[in-house]
């Protein structure tokens, strides 16, 4: 995956999880299952270790949900 394509990923999959948290957390009716969720998460977590210059400080993967 070039770079262009891994930070148009990283953009959805931020988005995606954090509607998800929301969804979990505030409004307490999740969407999807934990285990779902969790896949959404690692493959976030492998695309900024793989392109370390594309993590965000926002990134759900720089804070504590909940």
């Amino acid at each position: 995956m070039d770079k262009t394509k891994a930070a148009e990923r990283i953009a959805d999959l931020s988005k995606i999880i954090n509607e998800h948290n929301y969804m979990y957390y505030v409004q307490a009716k999740p969407i999807i299952n934990d285990y779902e969720f969790d896949q959404l998460l690692e493959e976030l977590i492998r695309l900024e270790k793989a392109f370390p210059e594309l993590v965000k400080p926002d990134s759900p993967t720089q804070r504590v949900g909940g």
